[in-house]
């Protein structure tokens, strides 16, 4: 069993490591991480803009924050728990682990994220803007 975990381990202490140093280095101090380049040259917020922002306040567990930044990473983050705490169980159980959605949730979050994107770069959504 402790063979079959490995994989799920380390994946949890890659994106442990990740949290843990955008929780150190601020992004809101400059200089830290790069400018989206999007933003930069277009002025529009990409679906990833104020992520790293995002990742910093939810691990300082500010929620609130996390979700003003980038709504959009909260998401993709307690879907990633939900994602790797299934893959764990169906390792210990045993069972071959299938990551097949389908066309259709697949094109339902992209359309969400495209919704998202274009929600946030119009007059009406600033609340989404990081």
């Amino acid at each position: 069993m402790w063979r079959r975990l490995a994989v799920p381990a380390a994946t949890l202490a890659a994106v442990a490591a990740a949290f843990a140093y955008v929780g150190a280095v601020d992004p809101n101090e400059p200089g830290h991480y790069p400018v989206c380049p999007l933003y930069r040259f277009t002025g529009l917020y990409c679906p990833g803009c104020g992520g790293l922002r995002s990742a910093h306040a939810f691990v300082h567990g500010d929620l609130l924050t996390a979700l003003h930044d980038n709504a959009g990473g909260v998401a993709a983050y307690v879907a990633f728990a939900a994602l790797w705490t299934a893959w764990v169980v169906q390792e210990v159980r045993g069972r071959p682990v299938r990551l097949d959605p389908g066309r259709v949730p697949a094109a339902v979050a992209g359309a969400l994220l495209l919704v998202f994107t274009v929600v946030r770069n119009l007059p009406f959504g600033g609340w989404l803007h990081p």
